[in-house]
């Protein structure tokens, strides 16, 4: 048993830390736009300044968004076809987590006929801060959103400035993976 409580303890860590460090994203998009038509864009000043985060954060992730929009072969432009508008919220998420391995014996309470070896553990609270971001592309010309795109992850609270740029830049890549849109050619 001693054995087994040895291996679970680490691999429960693993699982625990991989599941923080990865982004759920998800993408919605206007099935009738052209997504070949667009090839400039801008930021979306009005939709950006609204942005309730640091102004640092801001422009990290407007750096983030200009390199991956430039990886995909877009150009910044002052007569763009999308407009960029980003989006944040967070919220604090409590993790609980029982640690008790029980013993062995019989029932409720302690019998002095019954004893085993003492398998506790007790409970434990992780506060951790999730955050979304949101990456949308408005249509320039009709002011329509045409794709949206969301990630979800833990934010963590990162004191390292470079290791806050990476999951920045983690969570912009891994949102704009999803764009374009794989369109089924509509016969």
């Amino acid at each position: 048993m001693k054995t087994l409580k040895i291996l679970v303890a680490p691999m429960l860590m693993v699982l625990f830390l991989s599941s923080c460090a990865s982004v759920q994203v998800l993408s919605d998009y206007d099935k009738e736009a052209n997504f070949n038509a667009y090839k400039t864009y801008a930021f979306y000043k009005t939709g950006i300044d609204k942005v309730q985060i640091s102004d640092l954060d801001k422009k990290r992730i407007l750096r983030a968004i200009e390199a991956e929009m430039s990886k995909r072969g877009f150009t910044k432009s002052e007569n763009p076809d999308l407009l960029v508008s980003i989006f944040t919220k967070e919220k604090e998420q409590v993790d609980i987590y029982n640690n008790y391995w029980g013993g062995f014996g019989y029932g409720w309470g302690w019998n002095p006929y019954y004893w085993g070896p003492g398998y506790g553990g007790g409970a434990y609270a992780n506060t951790r801060t999730e955050g979304s971001l949101y990456i949308d592309l408005i249509d320039a010309g009709s002011k329509e959103l045409v794709w949206q795109g969301k990630g979800v992850g833990n934010l963590g609270n990162i004191n390292n400035i470079e290791k806050k740029e990476a999951r920045i830049r983690e969570f912009v890549s891994q949102i704009l993976m999803q764009y374009p849109p794989n369109q089924v050619a509509v016969k």
